[in-house]
């Protein structure tokens, strides 16, 4: 009797098991927070990823994490998009503009961003990026990846409610997302993530009096933000949270201090980093002792 179609059959099986018992490959998402110029911490975060060579399978970002996130994606390096970010000004991307809707349009940001990406679609990344923007209707988050063009996702995810005027796409008016979800933890799941690690850039918190209509309005939403905090941190195996309390919003002048923010940070949390992928490694080494 033929018995070459058991034969086949039993290794087709065996291939199959010995895939099950393969480790699942770790893929590690960047979630990039928002905070205005203190997203340029987000650049020294990023280059002790690339100094120790970490392999970063996708990155997701609101707000100014939108920038960074767009601009890692695309192919810039941490070093372009640390000095862009040091020699921005408010006037790179924003134009006062009274309207019903806000104070400031953000048509410039347009320009900015053809200058630190380098591309401009979502499907010629050179790895998987998420934006996240907010509906002002409905108050959800509304992601944006795959295909398409990136300047107008980005620019409504740093469409900060009574200041930047709201961005129309798709038939929704989208503010920012750090409204909705201040760290795009779940979007970084949702690329393939299976290590989110996300990066939070905290507001300062001196106890001060606010100075202005925008700083009131500002400390509303860090209060609210923080009641909502749990919803990242659930889909976050790791935190980074550079020392960038101290900054205002508007510190585009302490660019330097804030790249060691996130260098320091970023350095902390490497041993634990480091772990994820010797555990991955060692995995197959053990199995196949195993067998």
């Amino acid at each position: 009797m033929d018995q070459s179609w058991m034969l086949n059959g039993a290794r087709q099986i065996g291939g199959h098991l010995n895939g099950l018992r393969q480790p699942r490959s770790i893929r590690i998402g960047l979630a990039l927070g928002g905070g205005f110029a203190r997203g340029i911490a987000h650049a020294g975060v990023l280059k002790i990823m690339d100094r120790h060579r970490i392999p970063i399978h996708c990155v997701t970002g609101v707000s100014a994490g939108s920038i960074v996130a767009g601009a890692y994606a695309s192919g810039a390096t941490h070093g372009e998009i640390a000095h862009d970010g040091c020699s921005m000004r408010f006037s790179d991307v924003g134009r006062w503009s009274l309207g019903r809707l806000g104070l400031v349009g953000s048509e410039r940001m347009n320009g900015f961003l053809k200058r630190l990406l380098r591309t401009y679609r979502f499907e010629e990344m050179r790895i998987p990026l998420g934006v996240l923007a907010t509906d002002l209707s409905t108050g959800n988050p509304v992601s944006f990846s795959g295909t398409g063009q990136v300047f107008d996702p980005v620019r409504a995810s740093c469409s900060y409610p009574g200041l930047f005027q709201p961005v129309r796409l798709q038939g929704q008016l989208l503010v920012d997302g750090a409204m909705s979800m201040e760290i795009p933890a779940a979007l970084a799941r949702q690329l393939g993530a299976t290590h989110v690690i996300s990066v939070y850039l905290p507001a300062p918190s001196s106890g001060a009096q606010p100075r202005n209509a925008l700083h009131v309005v500002n400390r509303c939403f860090q209060i609210l933000q923080r009641q909502a905090e749990a919803n990242w941190r659930r889909e976050t195996d790791l935190v980074i949270a550079p020392d960038v309390g101290g900054t205002e919003w508007d510190g585009f002048g302490h660019g330097a201090q804030l790249i060691e923010a996130g260098e320091a940070a970023a350095l902390a949390a490497l041993p634990d980093i480091q772990r994820w992928l010797l555990r991955n490694r060692m995995a197959p080494q053990k199995q196949a002792r195993a067998a």
